[in-house]
């Protein structure tokens, strides 16, 4: 499993933005390697990450190769005042259980068989 990080402090986001965002959002939901992201925003506003998580370096590379995604890349600067994308191998996900989350929660398979055998 892959995660992209794309964090960018804000400019003006207009209209034509959220348009691109939300159709973005799509294309990356319809793409079969999807597995979900995670989106933070600071506490004023102007900085932002938004997490996408792959099943696989075919699964990214075939949405950073999206026309909508591409579009996007042509017009940042129209809206981002900097950004800055890490792209990282996941390696195991874990918790509690108390939070969901996209990922895959390695231990919850464990918990399961311990109540199981209870």
């Amino acid at each position: 499993m892959l995660s992209a990080a794309f964090i960018f402090e804000s400019g003006d986001l207009d209209d034509e933005f959220w348009r691109l965002d939300g159709l973005i959002e799509q294309a990356a939901a319809d793409n079969a390697g999807f597995i979900g992201k995670d989106v933070w925003v600071s506490e004023d506003g102007r900085r932002r990450n938004s997490t996408y998580y792959w099943k696989d370096k075919q699964a990214l590379g075939e949405f950073a190769r999206h026309p909508l995604h591409l579009e996007a890349k042509a017009q940042y600067e129209r809206w981002y005042m900097g950004f800055h994308v890490v792209i990282s191998e996941v390696t195991k996900t874990y918790g509690d259980g108390g939070i969901q989350h996209v990922t895959p929660d390695a231990r919850a398979r464990s918990r399961a068989r311990k109540r199981a055998k209870q």
